[in-house]
């Protein structure tokens, strides 16, 4: 059996809100990402991490392999890119999310992450740059576990 992969999918609020609208069912990746999406197996688990708030916002798990498909859906920071229409897609669905205004603050979380950790301390940000990561394990559960506990916290004061 092949080992589970963890990535981090990195993404505009927009985008993020989007991937919410439409129930974590799908996720994009752009097209310069061909290779991660074929990468993804069913089993997988993502972290999404919204840029501009500097937060993790939710986790899902992928439920199939890669497939290409042009419909748009999210679109690309840059207008004048052509890949806005992020072709490569799995099927995932929800783990942990936490509702708009609870998402978790990443730089404590950042700091303790090995993937961070070759990047230097004052520039952490640039370890978000780009769409998707593959991360370890280690990573992937420091990320789950303060969100489980943000949802667990808001669902006890809720």
């Amino acid at each position: 059996m092949e080992s589970t992969g963890f990535w981090i999918i990195v993404g505009s609020q927009g985008n993020f809100e989007r991937t919410r609208e439409l129930g974590f069912t799908v996720q994009g990746l752009k097209s310069r990402h061909r290779k991660k999406a074929a990468l993804m197996r069913p089993g997988d688990k993502i972290a999404y991490y919204v840029t501009g708030r500097k937060v993790f916002a939710a986790t899902a798990n992928v439920t199939s392999t890669y497939l290409e498909d042009h419909e748009r859906i999210w679109k690309s920071g840059d207008p004048k890119k052509a890949d806005g229409n992020y072709p490569f897609r799995v099927q995932i669905e929800p783990d942990v999310v936490v509702p708009d205004g609870d998402a978790v603050d990443a730089e404590p979380i950042a700091r303790q992450m090995t993937y961070v950790a070759r990047y230097p301390a004052a520039n952490w940000t640039l370890a978000f740059q780009g769409n998707v990561h593959a991360i370890g394990e280690r990573d992937f559960t420091l990320i789950r576990n303060a969100l489980t506990a943000r949802a667990l916290t808001e669902a006890a004061v809720g």
